[in-house]
Order: C-alpha cells, then sequence, then structure tokens
C-alpha cells in the first residue's frame, strides 16, 4: 500500500513538472498554430517599430533641446543680421529654430524686393512675415510629431493584440478538456500557458509605448512654446527691420 502510495506520489510530481515545462515560453513557440504565429509575429513587430520610434524621438529630442538655446542665443548676440543669417544657414536640418528664422528672413527680403508691386499692396511686410512664421512654425511642429502615431496605435492595441491570443490559448484549453474528459493541470498546462504568456507580452509591448508617448508629447509642448515664442520675436524682428529694445534687453 505504501508503494503504491509512493509510486503514485512520484507520478503526480512527474505529471506536474511536465505540466510546469508546457506552460514554457519554449514550449509555446513549438506549438503555435496560424493564430498563434499571426498575433507574436503582429506583437514582434509592434515591439520593434516601437523601440525604433522611442530611440529615434529620444535622440532628436535631446539634441534639439541641447542646441535650441544656443542657437537663439547666437542668433540675438550676433550684431550683424546677415551673419546671423549665414550662422542659421550653417545648422542641420533637422535643427527647426534655425529653419523657422531662415523662413522669416526669406519672406522680409522677397517682400522688401517687391515693394510697389501688387504683392506689397495686398499685404503689408508685417502680415507677410507673419504668414510665413506661422507656415513655418506649422511645418516644424509637425516634424516633431513623427512616430508619435506609431507609439500611440502600439500603447492602445497591443493590450488587444495580446488579449486575442490569450481568448486563443483558453479556447484550445476548453477543446483539450472536452477531448480528454479531465481539467488536471498536464491537461490544460499548454494552452493556459499560451493564454498567459501572450498577455504578458501584449503588456510588456503596450507599457514603454504609452509611457514614451507620453514623454515625447510633453517635451513636444515645451518645444513648440519655444517656436511660438522664438517665431513671435523674429516677428518683431523682421517686420519693424530693426530689433525690439525689449526683445534685446531680455537677449
Amino acid at each position: 500500500m505504501l508503494q503504491e502510495t509512493t509510486a503514485a506520489a512520484t507520478s503526480g510530481g512527474t505529471n506536474n513538472a511536465q505540466a510546469l515545462q508546457q506552460m514554457s515560453f519554449g514550449h509555446l513557440l513549438q506549438n503555435f498554430d496560424l493564430v498563434g504565429w499571426a498575433v507574436f509575429i503582429t506583437l514582434a513587430i509592434m515591439s520593434v517599430l516601437s523601440i525604433y520610434w522611442i530611440v529615434m524621438n529620444f535622440i532628436r529630442n535631446m539634441n534639439l533641446r541641447r542646441r535650441a538655446d544656443s542657437v537663439i542665443d547666437t542668433f540675438w548676440q550676433t550684431a550683424n543680421a546677415q551673419d546671423a543669417i549665414r550662422f542659421m544657414e550653417d545648422q542641420p536640418r533637422s535643427e527647426p529654430f534655425s529653419k523657422i528664422a531662415l523662413d522669416a528672413a526669406q519672406a522680409a527680403a522677397h517682400h522688401q524686393r517687391h515693394e510697389g508691386s501688387r504683392l506689397v499692396e495686398s499685404l503689408n511686410r508685417s502680415e507677410f512675415v507673419d504668414r510665413a512664421l506661422r507656415q513655418a512654425v506649422t511645418r516644424e511642429s509637425m516634424k516633431l510629431e513623427n512616430g508619435l502615431t506609431v507609439l500611440a496605435t502600439v500603447g492602445s492595441t497591443a493590450p488587444f493584440v495580446g488579449l486575442l491570443g490569450t481568448v486563443w490559448g483558453i479556447y484550445h484549453a476548453l477543446i483539450r478538456i472536452g477531448a480528454t474528459g479531465q481539467a488536471s493541470i498536464d491537461a490544460v498546462a499548454g494552452p493556459v500557458g499560451e493564454a498567459l504568456i501572450m498577455t504578458a507580452i501584449g503588456l510588456f509591448v503596450a507599457i514603454p509605448a504609452v509611457l514614451a508617448y507620453n514623454f515625447f508629447v510633453r517635451m513636444n509642448r515645451v518645444t513648440n512654446n519655444k517656436l511660438d515664442t522664438f517665431a513671435h520675436d523674429l516677428h518683431d524682428f523682421f517686420a519693424t527691420g530693426a530689433r525690439v529694445g525689449e526683445v534685446a534687453a531680455k537677449r
């Protein structure tokens, strides 16, 4: 009798160990069906896209914040306007503050070249520069949002994609229960493990995307405020043809 009890206990322990092995990630990959692979590959692609845009946006924002104050201060502190414009032309193509200043300078120069024409009659210098600045700020603000749509999409949909894998794993568990007539751990461990792992993967993909999205939206809001402030100062400068005393005192 004791030997039978010991054998049963040993058999139960072996079954539990095998059941735990069936809940591993390696076993999951070996037993994926078409739907399982589709869900897993979709989450993998989402994760790669999310990581790519997180890294790219982080590098871009760090470079922008590092250069922004230097670019603005150098522009205002340069005594000669032509030297200031040449400095802006030497900035990288991805630097937004220099591009806004160049657009304002080009608008002012264009308006001055066409004095006496219908252009000058329909729009005065202030209005023409203001329109150019608005377009420039809008353009640079749109560039700052590159990748944010991807992060928002991943953050909002990845949990539901993982939930699809979860539902599919539970469906397999119910099928196995019906086929075997028992709900023991060794009978449903594989499908239940698939369901749990898919849920975890969906959350691991979504959480960094949501956090990064909120972080970059906040950083972009600060940058956009700086762009607006700089644009207003540029408008005063190019519309009047001379640096406003109040702006010069600030700088």
